[in-house]
C-alpha cells in the first residue's frame, strides 16, 4: 500500500509537472502574443499617423493645385480676351493698309498710265514740231528776206544776222513764225515739266507704298509676338523671337 502510494503520488507529481509546464509554455505564449499585439499595434499607429500626415500633405497639395488650377483659368480667359481683341485690332489694320496699298496702287497705275500718254504726246508733239519746223525753215529759205536766217544744212545763223537784216525780217510773216515756234517750246518745256511730276508722283506714291508694306509686316511681328509671349508665358516657357520683317520689293517706275 505504502509502495502503491509512493507510486501514485510520483504518477500525480508528474502530471503535476506536467501541467505547470504546460501553463508556463502557455504564458510564454501568452506574453509573447500579448507583446506581440502591442507591438503591432503601436507599428499600425505609427502607420496611422503617417498616412494621416500624408493625407494632410496631399490635401494641401490638391487646395493649392485647385487655386492654382483657377488662377491658370483665370490668365487663360484674358489671354484668350487679349488675344481676340490683339486680332481685333490686327484685323482692322490689316484691312485698312490693304485698302491704302489698294488705293495706292490704283493711283501708282493711273500716273503710269499718265505718264505713258504725256510720253507719247510728247514724242507726237516732238516729231510734229520738227515738221512744222521744217515747213518753217522750207518757207523761209524760200523767203529772199529770211534766207539768210538758215544755213545750207538747216543750221540756224540768227549771230550772224547784221542789224540791216534784222529790220528787214521784221514783216508780219517772220513774227508770225516766231511766235508759232515759241508756243511750241513753250508747248514742249510744259509737256516735259508735267512728265516729270507724274514720275514724281509715282515714287512718291511708291515710297508710301512700302511704308505701308513695313507698317502691315510690323503690326503681324507685333501680333505674333504678343501672342507667343501670351501664349509660352501661360505655359511657363521662354517666348519665342519674331521673324524679321522683309522688304517689300519696289516696282520699277
Amino acid at each position: 500500500m505504502i509502495e502503491n502510494g509512493s507510486g501514485s503520488m510520483t504518477f500525480e507529481e508528474r502530471e503535476n509537472r506536467r501541467l505547470q509546464e504546460a501553463s508556463m509554455r502557455l504564458e510564454q505564449e501568452n506574453d509573447d502574443l500579448a507583446h506581440e499585439l502591442v507591438t503591432s499595434k503601436i507599428a499600425l499607429r505609427n502607420d496611422l499617423d503617417q498616412a494621416e500626415d500624408k493625407a494632410d500633405v496631399l490635401n494641401k497639395e490638391l487646395l493649392l493645385t485647385k487655386q492654382r488650377l483657377v488662377e491658370t483659368e483665370e490668365e487663360k480667359r484674358k489671354q484668350e480676351e487679349e488675344t481676340a481683341q490683339l486680332k481685333e485690332v490686327f484685323r482692322k489694320q490689316l484691312e485698312k493698309a490693304e485698302y491704302e496699298i489698294k488705293k495706292t496702287t490704283a493711283i501708282i497705275a493711273e500716273y503710269k498710265q499718265i505718264c505713258s500718254q504725256l510720253s507719247t504726246r510728247l514724242e507726237k508733239q516732238q516729231a510734229a514740231s520738227k515738221e512744222e519746223l521744217e515747213v518753217v525753215k522750207g518757207k523761209m529759205m524760200a523767203c529772199k528776206h529770211c534766207s539768210d536766217i538758215f544755213s545750207k544744212e538747216g543750221a540756224l545763223k540768227v549771230a550772224a544776222i547784221s542789224r540791216e537784216d534784222q529790220g528787214i525780217e521784221s514783216d508780219d510773216e517772220k513774227d508770225s513764225l516766231k511766235k508759232q515756234l515759241r508756243e511750241m517750246e513753250l508747248e514742249l518745256a510744259q509737256t516735259k515739266l508735267q512728265l516729270v511730276e507724274a514720275k514724281c508722283k509715282i515714287q512718291e506714291l511708291e515710297h508710301q507704298r512700302g511704308a505701308l508694306m513695313n507698317e502691315i509686316q510690323a503690326a503681324k511681328n507685333s501680333w505674333f509676338s504678343k501672342t507667343l509671349n501670351s501664349i509660352k508665358t501661360a505655359t511657363g516657357t521662354q517666348p519665342l523671337q519674331p521673324p524679321q520683317a522683309t522688304q517689300p520689293p519696289k516696282e520699277s517706275t
